[in-house]
């Protein structure tokens, strides 16, 4: 288990679904790229984040994520969201995930810089005032 840096800001719960395991019969690694997003989206909108695609909004430009423990259905993952080293434009967002069978042993950690970008210019702007307030 690494060391998660930030400030935990956000928890999330999403159930597995039976359709998530692979056939080894757990979890499939791609889906956890699907609990980060979703666990990303529920912290932005939560921040107050704009996510029309329309405008000036949130994107991501990396993401990674480390497999700790597996996990198979029936389960509910719990999912930290820590914010840190904000920037100009951007900011890191690190999750860590348990498993509602064992909430003190992660079962995966992950990252993904958030930067914010204006659609029409496809170019990075700074962090809203509403959001910036939250990391600092």
């Amino acid at each position: 288990m690494s060391e998660i840096h930030g400030k935990k800001i956000y928890t999330c719960s999403i159930p597995v679904r039976w359709g998530d395991m692979d056939a080894y019969g757990h979890v499939n690694n791609a889906l956890y790229m699907r609990y980060l997003e979703e666990a990303r989206v529920q912290l932005l909108a939560e921040l107050g984040a704009a996510m029309d695609g329309n405008g000036v909004d949130p994107v991501v430009i990396n993401v990674g994520c480390t497999f700790l423990k597996p996990v198979t259905y029936p389960d509910t993952l719990r999912i930290d969201c820590y914010v840190a080293d904000p920037g100009r434009s951007s900011f890191m967002t690190y999750y860590r995930l348990f498993s509602e069978n064992d909430l003190e042993t992660p079962v995966s950690e992950g990252y993904s810089k958030v930067v914010w970008m204006d659609h029409t210019t496809g170019r990075s702007v700074p962090l809203p005032d509403n959001i910036r307030m939250h990391l600092d």
